[in-house]
């Protein structure tokens, strides 16, 4: 049997690219890549000539079967994605589930991910947390927030720059004007922001500053009646 390696990469800053990775990287058989444009790039910067494939939302539905024919013959595999860890909003989880069934080892190397760095940035609870990366984009979506009204824990989205201050209209509509947010753009890269406060401020801060770049946000979950009425006392 092969094995399959999940290899997260930079989420912006190559430093944050480690020595394991690099190395795994140049054994693998094969390097399997969301955008193969983009993994270039940052396999020609540390020297990795390992040949790669495409595997991305729109095929990895129709390339499983025969990638794990290939594992089945010895072959190591490495998955990548444009950034951060694979599998985490970004395709890896088809092939991994695929490989546990198959009696394929996997084994998914630490490093780079959004969320992690944005949720201990916050400044918010970060004992119990929700990830809910991306939130649906039309069906379904009123009702995810319906249900996150009530959500006690700290939890963490994926937006994309175009729909952050919608968002952020949203949590104020659904969370309450005072709820506490952190946005987290271009973590790790020059032009890091962390912008803190109530849901109303940090909206009323990206309406007058469009957003641009990869962005993270925390919100604060639901304090319930003992914790509201000592913030209210304080």
């Amino acid at each position: 049997m092969g094995k399959l390696f999940i290899v997260p990469t930079p989420i912006g800053n190559l430093e944050d690219m480690t020595f394991r990775a690099i190395r795994v990287l140049q054994e693998a058989d094969l390097i399997l890549a969301e955008d193969t444009r983009t993994s270039g790039k940052l396999l020609k910067h540390f020297e990795i000539a390992t040949h790669m494939h495409s595997h991305h939302m729109h095929n990895e539905h129709k390339t499983v079967e025969n990638l794990i024919s290939r594992l089945k013959t010895g072959e190591t595999i490495a998955l990548i994605s444009d950034a951060g860890t694979p599998a985490i909003s970004d395709p890896g989880f088809l092939l991994t589930r695929a490989c546990v069934e198959n009696g394929i080892d996997v084994e998914c190397l630490p490093g780079a991910t959004a969320f992690v760095p944005a949720l201990v940035n916050s400044g918010l609870p970060n004992d119990r947390f929700v990830f809910e990366g991306f939130l649906p984009e039309k069906k379904g979506r009123q009702t995810r927030f319906l249900a996150l009204a009530e959500e006690t824990r700290t939890m963490i989205f994926y937006v994309s720059p175009h729909k952050l201050v919608k968002t952020l209209v949203e949590f104020v509509q659904y969370f309450g004007e005072d709820r506490p947010v952190c946005v987290c753009r271009e973590l790790s890269k020059l032009h890091e922001e962390n912008a803190r406060g109530t849901a109303a401020e940090v909206r009323k801060h990206f309406e007058a500053k469009a957003p641009k770049g990869e962005i993270v946000v925390v919100v604060g979950g639901k304090l319930d009646k003992k914790e509201s009425r000592a913030k209210n006392q304080d």
